[in-house]
């Protein structure tokens, strides 16, 4: 029996969590990505804590199409590290592709200051 869509990405996810993982010094910047939304985060997984969270709900970002939304949560993420200390990061494209507005986001946080 095929895995449906969901099954699929979850299956990928737990290979590459397998790999990355964040700590303080070199959190993972977890992205997830909704019909609609499109959503960053900083964890520090060895205290199991988020150090930083962008979504595009907030109201900072402004409206546009999910291409450009995404990339202002790159920057915004970005901005975040930054002012927290933060340059290098460990990227978790969380089982989806490396494609669109996942990869949109990953550029925007690096041409804002990012290393990963």
């Amino acid at each position: 029996m095929a895995l449906s869509k969901l099954d699929r990405r979850v299956r990928i996810k737990r290979r590459i969590r397998k790999i990355v993982s964040g700590t303080a010094a070199k959190p993972r910047l977890s992205v997830f990505r909704s019909n609609k939304e499109i959503y960053a985060q900083l964890v520090d997984d060895e205290n199991g804590v988020t150090l930083a969270s962008v979504s595009s709900r907030n109201k900072e970002i402004k409206a546009g199409t999910k291409v450009e939304v995404a990339a202002a949560v790159g920057k915004s993420i970005a901005e975040k590290a930054t002012k927290s200390g933060l340059e290098t990061v460990a990227f978790d494209r969380n089982g989806y592709l490396y494609h669109g507005r996942v990869k949109v986001l990953a550029d925007a946080a690096r041409e804002a200051g990012l290393k990963f």
